[in-house]
């Protein structure tokens, strides 16, 4: 006897091939993960850096001076960047999610 090989319907079929997201797709939910992320160290940023202007380090025995001043932003920049790269606090899930609604994409 001959075995028949199962065959998959049409509709099967169409199902199979929309359950993989095409390149384009793909494309845009990394590019959209991305923003989200930035926009979460941004907005941290800003938060780390009214943290720090309340800190009065000009007397201290390891204050920076001027420089300090300067470069404090780049600190709360860095500092937020670190913070996101390590899991963040959760704000770019809640973003990226929004995002793809937006932009008609399954979450």
């Amino acid at each position: 006897m001959a075995s028949v090989a199962p065959t998959l319907a049409p509709a099967a079929i169409l199902q199979a091939q929309s359950a993989q997201p095409s390149a384009a797709e793909q494309a845009k939910r990394a590019k959209i993960a991305e923003t989200a992320k930035s926009f979460e160290a941004s907005f941290l940023a800003v938060m780390i850096g009214q943290m720090f202007e309340g800190v009065n380090t000009a007397d201290s025995a390891f204050g920076g001076g001027e420089g300090e001043q300067a470069f404090k932003s780049f600190m709360a920049d860095a500092m937020a960047k670190q913070v996101v790269r390590t899991g963040g606090v959760g704000l770019s899930t809640r973003v990226q999610q929004e995002m793809l609604k937006l932009q008609g994409l399954e979450v």
